[in-house]
C-alpha cells in the first residue's frame, strides 16, 4: 500500500462512521444465544433438553455434517479478526482505537461471536454428536489459521469479506430451510437468525467496495480481478479432525450434494456483485483496469460451465461413503 492509497482510507474514516457502523446493532438491541436455549436455572430445563433431543432425531447425518461444518467455521473467529487487523490503513492500531474502521472490526467480531456459541451449545444438547472430535477440529482450525491471499490490502480484504459474508448468508439460510423441512423449527429459527446477521454484515462490506469503486475504480477493479483469479478461499479450507486429511473436501462434497452450498451458489454470488457494483459499466479505467474488467465480466460464464461439468461428473461417479468423526464415524455419501 502506497502512502497515497493509505490516505484514501484515512479520508474514508468519516464515511465509514456514517455508512458502515450504522449496520451494527447496539448490545441491548441484539439477540443473545440464551434467547434460543433452555434456561439451566428453570425447573423445565430437563424437559426442554428432552424436546431438543426428540426433534434432533429427525435430522439426517448428512445435514449434521453440513451444520457442524458451518458451526466450526464460525468458531474460528479469532482467525478472521486477525485477518481484518492485518489490513493496512483499516486495522486497530492500539486494540481499543476509536477510529471507525477499528470499531467496526471489534463490533463485527462481537456480533459474529454469538453464532458459534449458539450453534455449539445447541448441537451439544442434541446428544447426537461427538463433541470432543468437534472441539478438536476447532482447535486444529484456529491453530492452522488461513491465508485469504489479501496481501494486507483493504481493497482485497473488503472484496473477500463481501463474498464470504454472502456465502455464509446463503449457507445458513439453506440449513434453516432444511431444519424446518425435517421438523426442527427452533433450529430453523437459529440458522435463520444467523443468516440475517450475515446478510447485514454483507451489506456493510458491499457498501465499502461500492465506495472504493467510486473513489478509486482502477485499483478496485484490478483488486477484484486479482481476488477472483485466486478464487475465494473458504475459511474452513484447512479443516482437520486428527483423522481425515481430506476433511474439507469431504464436507464440501456433502454440502454440494444436499444443496447447502454449491458451485452454482458461487457463480450466483459473483453475478450478484458484478451487478451490485455495476462492474461492467465502469469507465475511465487504465489498460490494466480494462483488462481486469473484461476478465471478471467473463468469469461468471466460465463458472457456469464448471458447474455443468461438476454436475455431470457427480451424476456419473460412483457414490462413496465416508465416515465423519463428528457423528461418531457414521458414514455419509460424498
Amino acid at each position: 500500500m502506497t502512502q497515497e492509497k493509505l490516505e484514501i482510507f484515512k479520508y474514508l474514516e468519516g464515511w465509514a462512521e456514517e455508512n458502515m457502523l450504522t449496520f451494527l446493532k447496539k448490545v441491548e438491541d441484539s439477540w443473545q444465544p440464551q434467547d434460543f436455549l433452555p434456561d439451566a436455572t428453570s425447573k423445565c430445563f430437563t424437559d426442554e433438553v428432552k424436546d431438543i433431543r426428540a426433534r434432533s432425531e429427525g435430522l439426517p447425518d448428512e445435514y449434521y455434517v453440513c451444520l457442524v461444518g458451518n458451526m466450526i467455521t464460525e468458531e474460528a473467529l479469532p482467525t478472521y479478526q486477525s485477518f481484518l487487523n492485518s489490513l493496512n490503513g483499516t486495522h486497530d492500531e492500539t486494540g481499543d482505537s476509536m477510529k471507525s474502521w477499528a470499531r467496526w472490526t471489534r463490533s463485527w467480531t462481537a456480533e459474529e461471536n454469538r453464532h458459534g456459541d449458539l450453534l455449539n451449545k445447541y448441537l451439544y444438547l442434541t446428544g447426537r454428536l461427538n463433541m470432543k472430535q468437534i472441539e478438536k477440529t476447532i482447535h486444529y482450525l484456529i491453530s492452522s489459521g488461513m491465508n485469504m491471499q489479501a496481501e494486507n490490502s483493504p481493497y482485497l480484504g473488503f472484496i473477500y469479506t463481501s463474498f464470504q459474508e454472502r456465502a455464509t448468508f446463503i449457507s445458513h439460510g439453506n440449513t434453516a430451510r432444511m431444519a424446518k423441512v425435517h421438523g426442527d423449527v427452533t433450529l430453523a429459527k437459529i440458522c435463520g437468525t444467523i443468516a440475517a446477521d450475515e446478510k447485514r454484515h454483507e451489506m456493510a462490506y458491499t457498501k465499502v467496495v461500492e465506495k472504493l469503486f467510486a473513489v478509486d475504480p482502477n485499483t478496485t477493479m484490478v483488486s477484484l480481478a486479482d481476488m477472483m483469479r485466486k478464487r475465494i478461499t473458504m475459511p474452513a479450507a484447512l479443516l482437520y479432525d486428527g483423522q481425515d486429511n481430506n476433511l474439507f473436501n469431504h464436507y464440501s462434497a456433502v454440502a454440494q450434494r444436499i444443496g447447502v452450498y454449491t458451485t452454482k451458489d458461487y457463480g450466483d454470488i459473483l453475478e450478484f456483485f458484478l451487478e451490485r457494483w455495476g462492474v461492467g459499466e465502469i469507465t475511465g479505467l487504465s489498460a490494466d483496469g480494462r483488462e481486469a474488467q473484461e476478465y471478471v465480466c467473463g468469469l461468471a460464464e466460465r463458472i457456469r460451465k464448471l458447474e455443468e461439468r461438476t454436475q455431470k461428473w457427480s451424476g456419473s461417479k460412483c457414490s462413496q461413503m465416508m465416515p465423519f468423526s463428528w457423528i461418531f464415524n457414521r458414514e455419509v455419501e460424498v
